[in-house]
């Protein structure tokens, strides 16, 4: 199916959280960031889910179980179900049962999460390329990940056993800044083999289907801080995103999004839930109009003009940017824009 190219954020005269009937909101970097509750994050997920938004909470991190994931967010004061978080290891779990005999055997390179979703196929943990897995399957596994365990995927996938990765985000935010992720890991067992695994997680549609099946979303909004997992994700899924400036991406990377990396709204936080969303209007000579700012595209860089709300100038830069760009990548300059709105 043939998708048009988004070359401006969209408005919404409507709250987010009444034009869609379930948020499926990404973890680290939206909703916590080293295990403690992002500003604000409490309180709108409150608020959204009192005005009747479904709220699920779909992570790439494969280590932890759903039941363990429910209770650290119901202690930061989200209360949450274990049937209302999704994760890669779900997706990956599936993903193998497809493929392999009821009751096989499966190498795991991982932590709980991992062992929990696959038993729930019927699937076999085990812990050696000696115990016969038809198998090997990875996911994030926590900075004491023994080295040994990359040796015993390699040896298993060098063997030809099928391997299967839960996620390959190469990061992952923490409450100390931003760390190696499951990506990371991949690599090294992509190094030692030459291998290449079948990936489950976002932005993948293995993830996406596991989401739909487990949430039964008509009308769902994808919210997310990563270009490359959650708004890519939502675009393979084509269905609408919201980017929040929580996590990992920057305003340099927005402007520079190339179409399948193109949020539909952006947002300083989870409270642009809760409200809509300014039109950004072109104004008819080459330029973008967000509030009160204007933005264009001029021979090599964005220029804005005017004043107000940061993240309305931002939304015109993203116009101006995305629009110059088309299906590419916008090369021209918009560090001094940027530094104008403290982005």
């Amino acid at each position: 199916m043939s998708r048009s190219v988004r070359t401006r954020p969209e408005g919404s005269g409507q709250a987010l959280s009444e034009a869609y009937d379930t948020a499926l909101l990404d973890l680290d970097g939206v909703v916590y960031a080293g295990g403690n509750a992002i500003a604000h994050a409490v309180e709108s997920l409150a608020t959204a889910r009192k005005g009747g938004m479904r709220l699920a909470y779909v992570t790439n991190n494969a280590l932890r179980t759903p039941d363990t994931v429910a209770g650290h967010l119901t202690e930061l004061g989200i209360p949450t179900g274990a049937e209302d978080v999704i994760t890669s290891a779900q997706a990956v779990a599936r993903l193998i049962s497809e493929q392999v005999p009821q009751g096989a055997r499966v190498l795991v390179i991982g932590g709980e999460g991992l062992r929990v979703a696959l038993r729930e196929r019927g699937l076999v943990p085990v812990e050696s390329a000696d115990d016969d897995p038809a198998a090997v399957v990875q996911g994030f596994g926590g900075p004491d990940l023994p080295w040994g365990r990359f040796a015993e995927a390699s040896y298993a996938v060098a063997r030809g056993v099928p391997w299967f990765a839960s996620n390959t985000d190469l990061t992952i935010p923490s409450g100390r800044g931003i760390a190696p992720g499951n990506g990371a890991a991949v690599e090294v067992v992509r190094i030692a083999t030459g291998a290449e695994p079948q990936v489950a997680g976002k932005p993948l549609p293995p993830m996406h289907r596991e989401t739909i099946l487990r949430t039964a979303a008509q009308r769902p909004l994808v919210v997310g801080d990563r270009l490359d997992t959650d708004i890519e994700g939502a675009f393979n899924g084509e269905v609408d995103s919201l980017l929040v400036l929580t996590g990992v991406t920057d305003g340099a990377q927005l402007l520079a999004a190339p179409p399948q990396h193109r949020p539909t709204y952006v947002d300083a936080d989870l409270r642009g839930m809760l409200g809509g969303q300014p039109d950004v209007v072109e104004t008819g000579e080459g330029g973008f109009r967000c509030g009160g700012w204007t933005a264009t595209a001029g021979a090599d860089r964005l220029e804005l003009d005017g004043e107000g709300e940061a993240l309305d100038g931002l939304r015109a830069l993203c116009a101006a940017a995305w629009t110059a760009a088309g299906e590419g990548v916008c090369e021209l300059d918009g560090e001094k824009a940027l530094a104008r709105l403290g982005l």
